[in-house]
């Protein structure tokens, strides 16, 4: 067993996925995606959720209780790709995740462009095994998709706090030649019981840029968070402007306990998300309805840059709630009952949107 380095050369070829679509907040069934702009004119049946696909093939080498150097491998996780695994010097917890060894290069390509930072996540080592890479995560404490599906909506203190850190991993990430791509609540992870510090889980995906420009052109998104300029006809768009559309997305779904876009048809869903037609709750704050505006806008061009977002006046203000530091652990995760108007159709009017902040 050797520890492979955490580096590799630029210019790895970078590792693409059809588009998905998570469970939305209000029980709609998943739709199979499309890898492609225009949505297909039959879309297929919508089906009730059923279990997760059977584990990828080359996953098929690792089993549960195999040893790897000081590891041991657990229970395998959902989706099947990634184990419980024990680090038996120090009997600490970590998440084993397992690729093709093929794929190493697009694996560890982006943790060797970005510096370290509290708010992403980096593989604690990295393991190679006959045919497949091992990288070992520290152990975290549940997701932001979860959290807002369990309480519907997070308040705007609270939610000023959290997203403040999503949108820093971001930035820190653009700031170093790194676009994300395929953006979601579930990527940004909680380090702690308390639920306060969040990290991006990982760096799968991410698309390593050679220069300033960040002009990408494979269709490359979760449906419920892909930008309209994704689903047009452009051959080419902003990789990090897309990052920023996705950004607003799920701070739209933190504030309001549902998605800005939604519907079971893929159709239907891309034909809301062209015309940017979404209703925001009457009880945000102005500010709140200033930012998301600022980053849902139709032109790439006119949201904020990820590091825009960190001046915006609803963020500088910087609010710490009290209730971070007195709930118990319980109670960030009981259910709020279903609010008013949370499983009827948006309003597909489109907004007047307001300018920039000064």
């Amino acid at each position: 067993m050797r520890a492979s380095p955490m580096a590799a050369p630029v210019g790895a070829r970078s590792r693409k996925k059809r588009l998905e679509l998570d469970d939305d907040f209000e029980g709609a069934c998943p739709v199979q995606k499309q890898a492609r702009s225009e949505p297909p004119s039959r879309p297929p049946r919508c089906l009730p959720p059923l279990s997760r696909p059977p584990a990828p093939d080359h996953t098929s080498a690792v089993s549960a209780t195999s040893r790897l150097g000081p590891y041991v491998l657990l229970e395998p996780e959902e989706g099947g790709r990634a184990y419980r695994a024990l680090h038996c010097p120090t009997a600490t917890e970590y998440t084993c995740k397992v690729y093709p060894a093929r794929e190493a290069l697009a694996v560890l390509e982006p943790y060797a462009r970005l510096p370290p930072h509290e708010h992403v996540a980096r593989p604690a080592e990295v393991l190679a095994h006959p045919g497949l890479l091992c990288a070992f995560f520290p152990r975290t404490r549940g997701d932001m998709h979860s959290l807002v599906r369990r309480r519907r909506r997070v308040p705007e203190p609270e939610a000023a706090v959290l997203f403040r850190q999503m949108a820093v991993a971001v930035a820190h990430c653009h700031q170093h030649g790194l676009v994300l791509r395929d953006l979601k609540l579930r990527r940004f992870v909680f380090t702690g019981c308390e639920r306060t510090k969040l990290v991006l889980e990982n760096l799968e995906d991410a698309c390593v840029l050679t220069g300033p420009d960040d002009s990408l052109w494979d269709k490359h998104a979760c449906p419920a968070y892909v930008g309209p300029e994704i689903l047009s006809s452009r051959a080419s768009y902003s990789g990090k402007a897309a990052d920023v559309w996705s950004l607003g997305v799920a701070l739209f779904t933190m504030l309001a306990g549902h998605y800005p876009f939604q519907d079971s048809e893929p159709a239907l869903l891309f034909g809301k998300i062209r015309r940017g037609a979404y209703a925001l709750p009457d009880s945000l704050s102005a500010p709140a309805r200033c930012l998301v505006r600022c980053l849902l806008r139709r032109e790439p061009a006119e949201r904020l840059t990820a590091m825009g977002i960190l001046l915006h006046p609803w963020l500088r203000e910087d609010p710490i709630p009290s209730t971070l530091c007195r709930s118990h652990p319980w109670e960030a995760d009981q259910v709020v009952p279903d609010g008013p108007g949370l499983e009827q159709t948006e309003d597909e009017e489109v907004e007047r949107e307001v300018g920039l902040y000064s």
